[in-house]
């Protein structure tokens, strides 16, 4: 049987920093007020969360936690982050209200959406 030995801090502040990174939003999350970037992880060939709700002008970053290389794109082609390797991450900008239908170009069995609501005029 394998020893564990001590964890060091640094390693421990990296184990925690990725888990969270890994958690991810819950699924429909909505991006905070002032935090104009809602993340999408890529993993286990799905986008996490599927559904993510933002502000109009808000913008939705997708990052690639798989070995494999995956895009989000538009389903009527309009948008696409352009292929992500491992580790990679890329960003959309969304200004107009509406749903915004997408797929892995890659894997066409990996879809998500994105909703663009209207931001509060306070």
């Amino acid at each position: 049987m394998r020893e564990l030995s001590r964890l060091s801090r640094r390693g421990f502040g990296q184990g925690l920093g990725l888990a969270l990174v890994l958690a991810g939003p819950a699924e429909g999350a909505l991006a905070a007020e002032g935090e104009p970037v809602a993340q999408v992880m890529i993993r286990r060939f799905n986008f996490e969360p599927a559904l993510v709700t933002i502000r109009a002008g808000d913008s939705v970053e997708w990052i690639n936690a798989d070995l494999a290389p995956h895009t989000a794109t538009g389903l009527a082609d309009d948008w696409d982050t352009g292929s992500m390797a491992r580790n990679a991450s890329s960003r959309i900008r969304f200004d107009v209200e509406g749903r915004y239908s997408y797929r892995c170009v890659f894997h066409p069995n990996m879809t998500g959406e994105v909703l663009v609501i209207a931001r509060d005029e306070n």
